[in-house]
């Protein structure tokens, strides 16, 4: 199995990093890893016209509240949220987002980064990846490995560029802690048979496991990894 190491997961939104990853994240902290979760944008206020009020904040710091929940679940206790404007990371500087990702690298120093894919439908899910890219240029303190991960709603409803795992991690006694973990967004879970109800959240996992021979995994795509 690939040495995760010290692992930063960069997640757009609060929920990807379950969707995303879930699973090995409760895997790492069962085997006595280290993770640390950020969060990139608030994952909210896309829903709604500028200038926004006090309502929008409130249902901001609501969906906060249910990472937190996700990352008490999953036993992640080193998390940040950084709350750039949910659905307009495109609007952003990406060097202030790559900043802040390198300041995550330097202070965290991880082996190991999770993050989107290049060719997810949604638009924030582009810029971190290329956000994470740019901040992991190898100099300085060198990220060893750069995967991406899968987002149900946003990387299969790419038709045109599919997604495509080159490495699996066994997660058929984690899968369980993933679905649950996934309940804590609950106004972001509708029912079957939309993308991110539990019964395509696991016929994914029931198909990357049958893809290499386990019957639950994540699949992950290689972007850069030293051996």
């Amino acid at each position: 199995m690939l040495n995760f190491g010290k692992t930063l997961v960069v997640a757009a939104h609060p929920d990807d990093e379950v969707l995303g990853c879930g699973g090995l994240i409760a895997k790492l902290n069962n085997q006595g890893g280290h993770v640390r979760v950020i969060f990139i944008a608030e994952g909210t206020s896309c829903r709604y016209e500028k200038p926004w009020g006090k309502e929008v904040e409130e249902e901001i710091q609501q969906r906060n509240q249910c990472g937190i929940e996700a990352m008490n679940f999953l036993n992640v206790s080193d998390f940040h949220f950084y709350n750039f404007p949910c659905g307009r990371l495109d609007e952003e500087p990406i060097i202030e987002i790559a900043k802040v990702i390198e300041k995550e690298v330097q202070k965290f120093e991880p082996t190991t980064i999770l993050t989107h894919s290049y060719n997810d439908v949604h638009n924030d899910h582009k810029t971190i990846f290329k956000a994470v890219v740019q901040a992991t240029r190898p100099v300085g303190k060198i990220v060893k490995n750069l995967l991406s991960f899968e987002i149900l709603s946003s990387t299969e409803w790419n038709y045109t560029k599919v997604f495509k795992p080159n490495l699996f991690v066994d997660i058929t006694s984690e899968i369980d802690v993933k679905i649950n973990a996934m309940h804590c967004y609950s106004t972001e879970q509708p029912k079957h048979p939309h993308p991110r109800s539990d019964q395509v959240i696991r016929s994914l996992a029931t198909m990357r496991g049958s893809q290499s021979g386990v019957k639950y995994a994540e699949g992950f795509e290689i972007i850069r990894s030293f051996f």
